[in-house]
């Protein structure tokens, strides 16, 4: 497990896998297993059997992606950057790497 740089609410863009060039917002973090729940991104359908409840149907719903997978989208220019930490008069910013605007 490294040192995540996302958080929750950040507006991402898919840089690998089948949805690759989606974009989307951070809904959730997995931060054990190094991976995050996209909005729009990586949905599946699921097969639910029926019960005495409820009739059987297949839902769509979102899977985790790998962290790797995904980069922040700079708020300046709207497209897919780094992000690095600086610390300025004891406080820690997240700054992207292409603008260097705050984050």
């Amino acid at each position: 497990m490294k040192k995540n740089k996302l958080k929750k609410g950040d507006q991402v863009f898919v840089i690998a896998g089948k949805d690759k060039g989606k974009t989307g917002q951070i809904t959730e973090i997995f931060k054990a297993h190094d991976k995050v729940k996209v909005s729009g991104v990586n949905i599946v359908k699921k097969h639910r059997k029926p019960s005495q409840d409820s009739p059987g149907k297949i839902e769509e719903i979102e899977l985790p992606i790998h962290i790797s997978n995904v980069s922040l989208l700079d708020p300046k220019t709207g497209k897919p950057t780094r992000v690095k930490f600086i610390f300025d008069k004891k406080e820690k910013k997240r700054v992207t790497i292409s603008s260097g605007s705050n984050v």
